[in-house]
């Protein structure tokens, strides 16, 4: 099958194929809101020598390669402190297509952080699954679809629910098997923002529904599940993140508003993440080979979403900070050798500042601060609950 061409019914979802490449670079170089948001990354850019370099770029790949790439890797130059990857050995030989399940930290850079990384290794960029909360501007629709996006529909309705997730899990398995390439999900809907990362069994349901009927762990084996385990040394929403857990906690009908998805989108792009590292885990389906095929169905989804949990958790990289708010927040000195006072000072002064950025009717600076901290432990949490 030509994976260039994906099946009709598919098209509400998909990526633009590589006959609609011209129309979707013209669409995006006439709009004034991209050359905005391209000038928050690149100031000094020269708008018409930029078009015509998109121009030039006749397929996805080749969009990809030259566009996508510059840009995430001027992003990461700029806001991170190093972007670094472990356990390449464990990728699939000969390119195999593969799902990788993530952790969930910032709403556009964990699948493009590990696209870039993949493109390095010679691996392959995916495709990658991003929500339909997040097309907020047309362009921005345009621009995801052509980078190699394919679409989840979320907010709909009880009986679509079930239409919309059958559509999704078919073409994740058309994906794989049929045009060969790899796909990035994460492991929940929506960012953990307490960074207590933990698979839903949901996501499991929805890849198991287009494969063969009362076989689910072949369905799923047949997805070649690679986790990935991403830890940022800094989350730059962690203080809108904290706000959010404020709000909800003072407000059961809150709920973000698109200004508040473009505002963590912004944040997390422009500002500081520090060292960043991304662990290919090891692949699942040895570990699911093993499981008791006639075990309950929910017990079975479960067990495969602990795999998947303790291949991240196992994975993490820890940074100073990481100690500092677990001691900070039990009020311990467990982990002391791992961070020196600067570390320590640091850390406080840091999250002093981010505590200083909320600004919210009937401020709880206790409540905030616990949520920051909590954020930086849990992996660490997570791991020493979960090691063998």
């Amino acid at each position: 099958m030509d994976k260039n061409n994906v099946a009709i019914n598919f098209d509400d979802i998909r990526p633009v194929n590589n006959d609609e490449v011209k129309d979707a670079i013209e669409e995006l170089i006439a709009n004034e809101d991209l050359v905005r948001a391209i000038g928050y990354i690149k100031p000094n850019l020269n708008w018409e020598e930029f078009s015509e370099i998109m121009r030039s770029c006749k397929t996805k790949e080749e969009f990809k390669a030259r566009m996508a790439y510059d840009a995430v890797m001027t992003i990461a130059k700029a806001t991170t402190f190093s972007l670094t990857v472990s356990g390449k050995s464990r990728l699939p030989k000969d390119n195999a297509p593969c799902t990788f399940v993530s952790n969930h930290r910032d709403i556009v850079l964990d699948a493009s952080f590990l696209n870039v990384i993949l493109y390095d290794v010679g691996y392959g960029m995916t495709q990658v699954a991003i929500g339909d909360n997040l097309l907020i501007r047309s362009w921005i629709k345009t621009l995801v679809r052509l980078n190699n996006s394919f679409i989840v529909k979320r907010g709909v309705g009880v009986r679509q629910m079930l239409e919309v997730s059958g559509t999704l899990s078919a073409y994740i398995h058309h994906t794989i098997k049929e045009t060969k390439e790899s796909v990035w999900i994460a492991q929940r809907e929506g960012r953990a923002k307490d960074s207590d990362d933990r698979t839903q069994n949901s996501i499991l349901k929805m890849f198991n529904i287009a494969g063969k009927e009362g076989n689910i762990l072949d369905n799923i084996i047949s997805l070649n599940i690679v986790p990935v385990s991403i830890s940022y040394e800094y989350d730059p929403c962690d203080f809108l993140k904290a706000k959010e857990f404020q709000q909800k906690r003072d407000d059961e009908a809150f709920v973000k508003t698109q200004r508040d998805d473009l505002l963590n989108m912004e944040t997390g792009i422009l500002n500081d993440k520090g060292r960043v590292h991304f662990t290919i885990c090891s692949p699942i389906n040895d570990a699911l080979s093993k499981l008791d095929r006639n075990m309950d169905k929910n017990e079975l989804y479960s067990a495969i979403a602990n795999i998947i949990d303790r291949e991240i958790f196992k994975h993490y990289r820890f940074y100073p900070h990481n100690y500092v708010a677990f001691d900070i927040l039990n009020n311990t000195r467990r982990f002391s050798d791992n961070y020196s006072i600067k570390d320590k000072k640091k850390f406080e002064e840091y999250l002093q500042g981010q505590l200083d950025k909320i600004v919210i009717p009937n401020k709880d600076e206790a409540f905030l601060k616990s949520k920051i901290l909590e954020m930086y432990s849990n992996p660490l949490k997570n791991q020493l609950e979960n090691q063998d």
